[in-house]
């Protein structure tokens, strides 16, 4: 393979990747923990947070509160790393040694 043909393929490849990127960039990824739901985009920025009301709830719960919106944020956040993984792990064995 001459190296005009690897330069070639890699510029394609790059391009294939950043596109992949984007769309990952685009996506929405929601997570639900108890009466907590967490809204972020595929680059992990949190796009919501939503408190479902419980008649149950009092100020004294903020402990739990904190608990489950922490649970849900990282749910949401491990959707993003397995999609990501999904989608730009075919790139990780196309050209192996160049990155």
């Amino acid at each position: 393979m001459n190296i005009q043909a690897l330069m070639k393929q890699a510029q394609s490849l790059q391009k294939d990747m950043m596109k992949t990127k984007e769309e990952i960039d685009a996506m929405e990824f929601t997570a639900t923990s108890s009466f907590v739901e967490v809204k972020v985009n595929g680059k992990k920025e949190i796009l919501k947070v939503t408190i479902k009301p419980d008649s149950d709830f009092s100020i004294s719960d903020i402990d739990i509160l904190e608990e489950m919106i922490q649970v849900a944020v990282n749910d949401a956040l491990k959707q993003v790393d397995k999609i990501t993984e999904q989608k730009m792990g075919k790139y990780a064995n196309a050209m192996p040694g160049m990155f």
